[in-house]
């Protein structure tokens, strides 16, 4: 298994699209930073075909230190969480049904 970093990203850009590589990269960032910038805002980010992006608000619980043991607190925090889209959960299982 592989790693897609945003190089390979700008790289896919340049041969499909004939994009410069401060263009791709100009545009990979921008994404980014767009997707970012609005969950930061607390605005939900939704891809069609792909998935959505959501904030979720955790509470403070119990927890422990796995060194120790030792128990301690988990202060409540807010999280980014993925869900994928059917579209695109369809596409991971054909695949992985055609590669066995």
């Amino acid at each position: 298994m592989s790693t897609l970093t945003k190089s390979d990203m700008i790289e896919h850009l340049m041969d499909q699209l004939n994009l410069t590589r401060q263009e791709g990269r100009c545009l990979v960032e921008n994404f980014f930073d767009e997707l970012s910038e609005s969950l930061i805002e607390g605005k939900e980010v939704k891809l069609s075909g792909f998935g959505n992006f959501e904030l979720k608000d955790k509470s403070s619980r119990p927890g422990r230190n796995p060194k120790t043991g030792e128990p301690v607190s988990v202060t409540a925090r807010r999280v980014v969480t993925f869900k994928t889209g059917q579209k695109f959960r369809q596409k991971v299982d054909d695949y992985l049904f055609e590669t066995q």
